[in-house]
């Protein structure tokens, strides 16, 4: 027994490396793992919502093009109903995107309802003036040959591109170039409140 015992190494240094490597292997890969999927899903995040913001500013472009497609409407009832109801449908998208981003990031919903507020002033202003204008007769009439203006609409659309630059998983402050808010582009001319045939001065084709 005396012999037994002394010839009994015990607990050795091997042992506890046999044990230690694979529970550090197997911790190494759970790690691995867990960064794996917390990059995966943020890519997801990411991807999910700036699809969703780029749907939203889709639908606030379409509601600055009614202007364009009101002036150029054809002169019968069938074409004046499908315009009306395309009209009716954008101003729910509106809503439902308002809805949405309210839900899913109130930073950049504020910016957007402001968005959505300076294209109902200003293309909503613009609609209104193109029902009171007589439908164009002929291709010829249907290129209109100037813009109407958007300066408010862009100085907005800058803002709110801003907000969802920085609301997307990923991009610091600091690291995320942001568009000027203030419009520059010279080639938007004013439109006065009373015209004829006309939209507005000349400019490049439209």
């Amino acid at each position: 027994m005396l012999v037994s015992a002394a010839a009994d190494p015990g607990w050795t240094a091997a042992q506890t490396a046999t044990i230690l490597v694979p529970l550090i292997a197997l911790i190494g890969l759970v790690i691995a793992a867990a960064v794996t999927y917390w990059f995966n899903q943020r890519a997801a995040r990411r991807e999910r919502r700036a699809a969703a913001f780029a749907a939203a500013i889709g639908v606030v472009e379409r509601y600055a093009e009614l202007p364009y497609r009101v002036r150029r409407r054809r002169d019968d009832d069938e074409a004046r109903h499908k315009l009306t109801e395309e009209i009716s449908e954008i101003q729910s998208e509106l809503a439902n995107h308002q809805a949405l981003l309210e839900i899913e990031c109130p930073r950049v919903a504020e910016k957007y309802a402001a968005l959505v507020r300076a294209a109902k002033i200003q293309a909503g202003g613009q609609m209104k003036e193109a029902w009171r204008q007589p439908a164009l007769q002929g291709d010829d009439a249907m290129n209109l040959e100037v813009r109407y203006p958007r300066e408010k609409i862009d100085t907005a659309r800058n803002g709110c591109i801003n907000a969802m630059r920085l609301a997307l998983p990923g991009n610091r402050r600091r690291n995320t170039p942001l568009l000027p808010t203030a419009n520059s582009d010279p080639i938007r001319p004013a439109v006065p409140p009373q015209q004829s045939d006309q939209i507005g001065p000349a400019t490049p084709p439209r």
